[in-house]
């Protein structure tokens, strides 16, 4: 019996120590990504991992024969290539995006990437580049044209999308109405708007950087209706590690420096036509990057 006991003892001891060792190890990983500066590994390095969702256009996208392209593609190339640096982007998955970020298995997250408190508890942004909103996206055969005309509909949203925080945050503004008071989940817009297009789900929450883009490469761009409705708007920025003091202000030189030579508005028109959602304008005194 004592023999039992004994060994009881120690099994439970080594699950403590276990346990002690995983949570002290938790700790020291969001320690190193709150105080670790990674600028000059970066820098020797030649090159910085970038996660994205590559289903989000147009900010980053596969064509039909794979290749990567978007908007924040060719940003965050013109970034870094002012400091010799080659920009290398890695799909990932959004619902894991702050955890691949914090245990380094990326640099950044540069895909459209919305500035919220919540997020910026976690981490540390760039200054804003680009400005959003979230629309709601329905058939116009729906007649659909408030987020109240939603009531008993069914309602799609990409899982930790800004959208779908906004969605908990503010329900009285549109979740209450939807079927069941809850949206139906995607991994990617893409598939939420095929189930919209076949009547699966009748509205879709989201960007409207990512709904006027689609929806002008459409056929019929008048069978979609946009609903603007009452959430505020929104600001896109990257997003990196609490520590990465210097890669933050690299990247905010580097953007300023695009608008002054003009680069960054032929970004924007190549992708934007003359919309112009741009935050960040030339400025009369001009500095050279660090």
């Amino acid at each position: 019996m004592k023999k039992k006991i004994f060994i009881l003892l120690s099994l439970l001891a080594f699950f403590s120590l276990t346990l002690a060792g995983c949570s002290g190890s938790q700790k020291s990983v969001a320690q190193e990504a709150n105080t670790t500066d990674t600028w000059s590994h970066i820098k020797k390095r030649g090159r910085v991992i970038i996660g994205l969702d590559d289903t989000f256009v147009p900010m980053g996208f596969r064509e039909k024969d794979g290749k990567l392209v978007g908007y924040d593609i060719d940003l965050a190339k013109a970034v870094f290539k002012q400091y010799g640096i080659k920009a290398d982007f890695q799909p990932i998955d959004w619902n894991m995006k702050e955890t691949e970020l914090r245990n380094r298995t990326i640099d950044l997250i540069w895909n459209g990437y919305t500035i919220t408190p919540a997020r910026q508890k976690q981490l540390l942004f760039s200054r804003p580049y680009m400005a959003n909103r979230q629309v709601l996206v329905t058939k116009t055969a729906e007649k659909i044209t408030s987020f109240k005309g939603m009531a008993g509909k069914t309602l799609g949203v990409q899982t930790s999308s800004s959208g779908a925080s906004l969605l908990d945050e503010h329900p009285t503004m549109l979740k209450n109405y939807i079927k069941g008071k809850t949206p139906v989940l995607y991994d990617s817009f893409n598939n939420a708007l095929m189930d919209l297009d076949a009547n699966r789900i009748q509205g879709l929450l989201i960007d409207s950087v990512y709904a006027g883009y689609y929806i002008s490469k459409e056929k019929d761009p008048a069978s979609y209706h946009v609903t603007a409705g009452g959430f505020d708007g929104e600001d896109f920025a990257v997003g990196m590690r609490k520590g990465d003091k210097t890669l933050k202000k690299k990247i905010d030189q580097g953007l300023q420096e695009l608008a002054n030579k003009g680069e960054l508005q032929r970004i924007n028109k190549k992708w934007f036509g003359n919309s112009d959602n741009s935050l960040i304008k030339p400025e009369n005194k001009k500095k050279p990057l660090d």
